[in-house]
C-alpha cells in the first residue's frame, strides 16, 4: 500500500488566477488573512476543476445532472468511477430518493496559498470603445498579484480503479445495477480495506494514474487568461511514495526574512533544504523509493543549483531526485504505465 504525498507550488507573476466576490464594481481576488499579512491563494475547487479541464480531449468525463430550483438545487455527476476517470479520481455524492452513493477523493489536494505574505494590487480601467465624445467612460478595478502559491498532495493509489459496495456515508461507491455492469466489463470482486468491494483490471488503474501525473505536468487554466495570462502547470512538485496517509513534506517551502528594505524585513519564499533532509532520515522505514522534486529552472531563482549542491550526497545515493517537473511526472507515469510500481496498488489491510 502506497501513497504518493507532497508539495505542489505555483509560479503567478502579476495574476489573477482565483477570484472572490467583488465589492463595489471591483474584482477581487481570493485572499487570507494571517496574522497581519495578506496571503493570495486558489482554492482547491479551483485547482482540481483546472485538472479536470486539463484532460486529453478523448478522455470521457463524468456528465453533471442538475435539478431542482432557487435554494433547492443539487448538481451532481453520473456517480460511476468504474466508466468515468474524474469520477473515480475527484470522488462524488449522489443523493436521489432511492439512495445516497458516495465516493470520497482519490486524489486530495489543499488550498494553493502564497507562502510569503503579499498584498495584491489594483488595476484600474475604463471602457469606453465606441462611445460618443460626450459620454462618460465606464469604470472598472480588479486585483492581481505575484506570488509563489503552495498546497499539499495526496494520491490514495490503492483506491484507484476499487470501489466499496458496502456500508453508508462515504463507503458505499455504486448501486446494485453500476456494479453488476461494472462487473460484466471486466471489474472482479475483493474485499478492500473490510469491504465488499470489485476492483479494475490493473492495466486500467496503471493508465488512470499515469494520465492525472501527465494531466499535472500540463495543468492550464484559471480566471482572467485575457488579461493575466501565465503558465499554471507547477513550477515545482515533490512527490514522495510513502507506505502510510501522512504527508512529513508539508513544511519544505516556507517564509523567511532575507534582508531589510527601506527599514522593513523582505520576505521571500524558500527550499527548506533542512526540512526535507530530515523528514527524509525520519520517514526513511515508510518511503518505497526515492523523494522526486521536479523544479523548473529559474523559479525560486538561485536556489535549486544550491538545493542540489547541498543534497548531493542523496542524490548520489538515488534517494532523491531533482529534475524538471515535466520530466518527474511523465517519467514516474511511464513507470507506472510499465508495471513497474505495481505493488503500490496493492492494499494489504483485507
Amino acid at each position: 500500500m502506497t501513497y504518493l504525498v507532497g508539495k505542489l507550488a505555483l509560479d503567478i507573476t502579476a495574476g489573477a488566477p482565483n477570484n472572490g466576490r467583488g465589492e463595489n464594481n471591483v474584482g477581487e481576488v481570493k485572499k487570507m488573512m494571517i496574522g497581519r499579512n495578506t496571503h493570495p491563494y486558489v482554492s482547491a475547487q479551483a485547482f482540481r476543476r483546472w485538472v479536470r479541464e486539463s484532460l486529453p480531449a478523448d478522455v470521457p468525463v463524468s456528465p453533471v445532472t442538475r435539478s431542482g430550483s432557487k435554494a433547492n438545487q443539487q448538481a451532481y455527476t453520473a456517480g460511476r468511477p468504474d466508466l468515468y476517470l474524474d469520477d473515480d479520481l475527484f470522488g462524488y455524492m449522489v443523493a436521489l430518493k432511492d439512495g445516497s452513493y458516495q465516493r470520497d477523493t482519490v486524489l486530495a489536494t489543499g488550498t494553493l496559498v502564497s507562502v510569503a505574505p503579499r498584498r495584491p494590487t489594483r488595476d484600474f480601467g475604463t471602457m469606453s470603445r465606441g462611445f460618443g465624445p460626450d459620454e462618460n467612460p465606464v469604470i472598472h478595478e480588479h486585483e492581481l498579484y505575484t506570488a509563489e502559491l503552495a498546497s499539499d498532495i495526496l494520491l490514495d493509489i490503492p483506491r484507484v480503479g476499487v470501489f466499496q459496495l458496502q456500508g453508508s456515508g462515504l463507503r458505499r461507491n455504486l448501486t446494485d445495477t453500476a456494479a453488476e455492469e461494472a462487473e460484466a466489463a471486466g471489474a472482479q470482486k475483493t474485499t478492500f480495506r473490510g469491504l465488499d468491494s470489485i476492483v479494475l483490471p490493473i492495466q486500467e488503474r496503471r493508465r488512470r494514474v499515469a494520465l492525472l501525473l501527465n494531466t499535472v505536468a500540463e495543468v492550464r487554466g484559471g480566471a482572467k487568461r485575457a488579461l493575466h495570462y501565465g503558465d499554471r502547470s507547477p513550477a515545482l512538485v515533490l512527490l514522495a511514495p510513502l507506505k502510510g496517509g501522512n504527508n512529513p513534506f508539508t513544511r519544505v517551502l516556507a517564509a523567511r526574512a532575507v534582508r531589510e528594505d527601506q527599514g522593513y524585513p523582505h520576505i521571500e519564499t524558500v527550499f527548506d533544504v533542512e526540512v526535507l533532509r530530515e523528514e527524509i532520515i525520519a520517514w526513511a522505514d515508510e518511503l518505497d523509493g526515492p523523494v522526486l522534486v521536479g523544479w523548473s529552472p529559474g523559479f525560486l531563482a538561485g536556489q535549486r543549483d544550491r538545493v542540489r549542491e547541498e543534497l548531493d550526497d542523496l542524490i548520489s545515493a538515488g534517494t532523491l531526485v531533482i529534475d524538471h517537473p515535466r520530466v518527474v511526472l511523465r517519467g514516474l507515469a511511464k513507470q507506472i504505465e510499465a508495471g513497474e510500481h505495481d505493488d503500490w496498488f496493492e492494499d494489504p489491510v483485507r
